[in-house]
């Protein structure tokens, strides 16, 4: 680490970069998972390690028939769940299965919506709790029998609000995370006349898959045939860029998500043989090397967007390299959310050996501001870490060592 710049500058600098590259570089994704690998049953939220190809143990049981469940704009339980229009109960977080997820960074939710039950809902990280926007989604209470009007694709785009898509592409839906969520139905989708007759809204190539955005307001439309879509979020229209190559027979485009390195990975719900990594010029896919079971997947979610070229590149440097150590830990570690937001994050070990470990934060000179120990007891365990209120934002670096004091993990994270 370097100390010739005088303390404050350091700080200012090490923060400006920190933001520029933590908001590019996931390392990981939110995965919507079966349970017991066996191809349906969306119910399981985990943790994918796209560095080490690892998925981590479910953060919540998305079919606890007594999940607590609140309002997202009073925060007061809702106890009057019950039976929906289609006689699916209400009350369980993943009721009905999930296939559309987004990752909203500034907040540390996972947005979703449940395939038979037009309500949007989250998964508060840091509370660990689940909330309900208690207005309808896409105002379909009765799903059509083609599943045309299920929403299957949702990202977080660069302007900051969320966006759905429904299978048959006739709604295209945006919504706010302010303290009164704002849903608003933008309309359909609309064919480019350059597709050559392959349209957004036919049920053979275009239907489910998922969705991710780019830093110039586009939309990236991944069906379940493989097809790929470029979308205009203003115009909304849809231009047809091909066919993804090099996937094995049966597999389906479930899950889409940009990792650090500014590549698509795709999942599929259907076949779990790996994931795929795709180059974007030619839409080729090649496979990424998974450890431990490769859970089938309904969708997939980050705070990355791909980077479309067609913005200005920042001239800031990233003064933390020298020697400062990076990720380590072997996807038996994950911390999110990075960046850190209300001074808290949450630590996820997986697989570790039990007894204590000490997590220690300090700052760039190397002061410690945090020393907590950690009693593991479980294959997968959760921590959540509270900073004091009195840490200025900036970049922190926060290691893990085991019973005997010897280092497991090591990683920055930043503290808006």
């Amino acid at each position: 680490m370097r100390k010739c710049l005088p303390c404050s500058a350091l700080l200012a600098t090490i923060f400006l970069a920190s933001i520029v590259s933590a908001q590019q570089a996931d390392r990981f994704a939110y995965a919507m998972t079966d349970v017991q690998n066996q191809n349906g049953h969306w119910v399981y939220l985990r943790i994918l390690n796209m560095e080490t190809g690892t998925f981590s143990g479910s953060l919540i049981n998305g079919m606890a028939d007594k999940q607590t469940a609140f309002d997202a704009v009073s925060k007061k339980q809702i106890t009057d769940l019950g039976l929906n229009k289609m006689g699916f109960s209400e009350q369980p977080a993943f009721s009905s299965g999930v296939a559309a997820l987004a990752y909203d960074s500034r907040h540390a939710r996972v947005y979703y919506t449940p395939m038979f039950i037009d309500q949007l809902r989250y998964y508060d990280l840091k509370s660990q709790q689940v909330y309900y926007v208690t207005v309808p989604f896409s105002n379909s209470p009765i799903k059509s029998s083609d599943q045309g009007n299920i929403i299957t694709r949702m990202t977080f785009a660069a302007d900051g609000n969320g966006y759905a898509l429904t299978n048959n592409g006739m709604q295209l839906i945006r919504f706010t995370t302010g303290k009164k969520p704002q849903i608003t139905d933008l309309g359909g989708l609309v064919d480019d006349p350059a597709n050559k007759g392959v349209s957004i809204h036919n049920s053979c190539s275009s239907y489910g898959g998922d969705m991710i955005a780019d830093d110039d307001g586009n939309l990236y439309v991944f069906s379940a045939r493989n097809n790929v879509f470029k979308v205009n979020i203003e115009s909304r229209v849809a231009t047809h860029l091909g066919v993804v190559s090099g996937l094995p027979n049966g597999f389906t485009i479930n899950g889409a998500v940009v990792n650090e390195n500014n590549q698509v990975v795709v999942g599929s719900a259907i076949e779990s043989s790996s994931l795929f990594v795709l180059n974007t010029k030619t839409w080729s896919a090649t496979p990424i090397k998974i450890n431990g079971t490769v859970w089938h997947t309904s969708d997939l979610a980050n705070g990355n967007l791909l980077v479309s070229g067609n913005k200005p590149k920042s001239n800031t440097v990233d003064v933390i390299s020298g020697n400062n150590t990076g990720n380590t830990g072997d996807g038996r570690i994950n911390i999110f959310p990075n960046p850190v937001t209300n001074n808290q994050f949450t630590i996820q070990f997986n697989e570790l050996e039990a007894g204590n470990y000490t997590v220690q934060v300090t700052d760039v000179t190397g002061r410690q501001l945090l020393q907590q120990v950690v009693n593991i007891t479980g294959d997968n365990q959760s921590q959540t870490i509270r900073l004091a209120s009195s840490v200025a934002k900036g970049v922190y670096l926060v290691k893990v060592n085991d019973p005997v004091s010897k280092a497991v993990y090591s990683t920055k994270i930043v503290v808006q």
